[in-house]
């Protein structure tokens, strides 16, 4: 669960500094570059923690894909399972 809130909040400050970056842009008189530069590079930053933390959800089993479309990927897994299940019980 705490995977979910840590991609949940790295989005939205990926969106804080996208907004902040757009405000420079448009109304930084003094030194719009360096501001505007240093709203990019928080943005890259916290869209690769974003990333990594995307993929070792992935990879460890904490996310997962729920998506309508993929039922009959699912339900080619729960069936290599069962058969995995069955296949160890033969074995013992």
């Amino acid at each position: 669960m705490w995977l979910k809130i840590a991609i949940v909040l790295l989005f939205i400050g990926i969106l804080i500094s996208l907004s902040s970056g757009l405000m420079f842009l448009m109304k930084d008189v003094n030194d719009p570059k360096k501001r505007l530069l240093s709203s990019l590079r928080t943005r890259v930053i916290l869209a690769s923690i974003m990333m990594v933390l995307i993929a070792y959800g992935f990879y460890s089993g904490q996310l997962s894909n729920k998506a309508p479309w993929d039922k009959n990927k699912q339900q080619h897994n729960e069936l290599n399972k069962a058969e995995d299940e069955r296949s160890q019980d033969i074995f013992k």
